[in-house]
């Protein structure tokens, strides 16, 4: 008994493997400037945009496990960029705020990411950058609804 595999189908999977490849440059570690991964970068700018984080709420921003944040956000304390401090209103929550040094650190990325974002939009035709954003945040969107719904290969 064979299966047909249908036509679109084959064109998904080719589509999400390929989304795959080009995203590896940004899953290396570290793959910026500055020593920082791009899961880091990740925490410095949640970070720097609320300007006092609560470490639970960054596990659900990365959406990873508590150990996986833990890890990750150890080497930046580690390195003066983020400093771990216990919560007034709650003595089990820890707070995570940006360093001087942190907030040098997540600028100077910035600017070496800003480079490829703009490599990028360089690449994509003025006209259709709204619709080519719109079509990869459908793509995403039933991704992770066909994942939440357990429709993943596991």
């Amino acid at each position: 008994m064979s299966y047909e595999i249908p036509k679109n189908g084959r064109e998904v999977l080719k589509l999400i493997s390929e989304l795959s490849q080009a995203l590896r440059c940004c899953q290396q570690e570290p793959v910026f400037c500055e020593d920082v991964s791009f899961s880091q970068f990740l925490i410095l700018d949640t970070v720097a945009e609320k300007g006092r984080l609560r470490l639970a709420d960054l596990h659900d921003i990365l959406s990873v496990e508590k150990s996986t944040t833990t890890r990750l956000v150890n080497p930046l304390v580690k390195k003066g960029m983020i400093v771990r401090e216990k919560s007034d209103h709650d003595f089990r929550a820890i707070n995570l705020t940006l360093t001087k040094n942190g907030k040098e650190v997540h600028r100077k990325v910035w600017e070496c990411f800003s480079a490829f974002i703009d490599t990028i939009a360089m690449r994509i035709p003025q006209e259709r950058t709204e619709e080519v954003y719109r079509a990869v945040r459908i793509l995403l969107s039933a991704m992770r609804d066909a994942h939440a719904e357990g429709q993943c290969c596991t």
